[in-house]
């Protein structure tokens, strides 16, 4: 019996652990769920890549080892069933957003938020730049580049209201974490 208490003592911890690690990929998968759901906003299908911008950026910045690249990329191909596009197109995005803030993260994690933010408004007209360019090379047609405009603005402009967010949670997880 006393064996049994034993293990059932060790179990909180590791599932603790356990769900502080999965917290940054499911929090970034169910964001990117509620967003695709019809709500009726007007631009709502740019607010489902801000959010993953957002969060794949703060997440590889802040916590990358719980946003490794295979969850980055099964994130990107979520994303591309939920939007219709090419199959692997955001995969590839996401993954290159994420390659580039963990190269930055060294000098950037210490940063003020203003220069986070900076950062995150360079690489987030990149990225959306590549997905454009992209799905133009997968389509073979040129499209109109005021959408991809529009989303990487929109990105810059709520990163502030969703880092805000993202960083009380890598606090809390940080705050609570066996140490």
């Amino acid at each position: 019996m006393a064996r049994r208490a034993a293990s059932l003592h060790d179990l909180w911890p590791r599932l603790d652990a356990l769900a502080r690690a999965a917290f940054p990929a499911t929090a970034t998968l169910l964001g990117a769920i509620l967003l695709a759901l019809p709500q009726g906003l007007a631009g709502q299908s740019a607010l489902s890549p801000a959010w993953l911008f957002a969060a794949v950026f703060f997440w590889s910045l802040y916590r990358p080892a719980a946003l490794p690249p295979l969850v980055i990329f099964a994130l990107g191909l979520f994303a591309d069933l939920q939007g219709g596009g090419p199959i692997g197109l955001d995969a590839i995005v996401l993954l290159a957003l994420g390659a580039a803030t963990r190269r930055w993260r060294r000098g950037l994690a210490q940063q003020s938020f203003l220069l986070t933010w900076l950062a995150f408004a360079a690489l987030a007209p990149s990225g959306m730049a590549l997905s454009y360019a992209l799905t133009a090379l997968f389509t073979l047609t040129i499209l109109p580049p005021i959408p991809a405009v529009a989303a990487a603005a929109l990105a810059i402009g709520l990163y502030p209201l969703l880092a805000l967010f993202l960083i009380r949670v890598h606090r809390g997880l940080a705050h609570g974490a066996p140490g």
